[in-house]
């Protein structure tokens, strides 16, 4: 499956307002995310998982592939790229440099999210 950056950025909204102490399971997360499918979300939370987005508990295996049972929260690595993609311009921004160079890893969207406030903040104080 190809990772969707949109679907990677709902997650970790809706990921967000969990109640401290609380969890969410994948078809709750799909009823918040109807535009996905439970398949999609489930794929997309690994994949956030496996980047240290998440904190989610994986314990249950369908045809030999992992499966997350509840998500916990964001660590501090997810807060910390949710935080530099929230805004609608900045996230915008990332994807369109990502498309224009034809990088898609969320690795790289994270750098370039961080490349794209540190031009904005650069750009607030008159330093670039």
């Amino acid at each position: 499956m190809k990772l969707n950056l949109d679907c990677i950025r709902d997650i970790l909204i809706v990921v967000e307002d969990i109640e401290y102490g609380k969890d969410l399971t994948i078809p709750t997360l799909q009823q918040k995310l109807s535009n996905y499918s439970e398949n999609e979300l489930q794929y997309h939370c690994l994949k956030l998982l496996e980047g240290g987005f998440l904190d989610a508990t994986t314990n249950r295996y369908i045809r030999s592939h992992k499966q997350i049972s509840k998500i916990n929260d964001l660590t501090y690595e997810g807060h910390q790229f949710l935080s530099d993609i929230r805004s609608d311009t900045t996230w915008n921004n990332t994807k369109e440099v990502a498309k224009s160079i034809g990088i898609e890893s969320l690795h790289a969207i994270k750098d370039i999210a961080v490349a794209t406030v540190t031009t904005l903040i650069q750009n607030k104080f008159g330093l670039s």
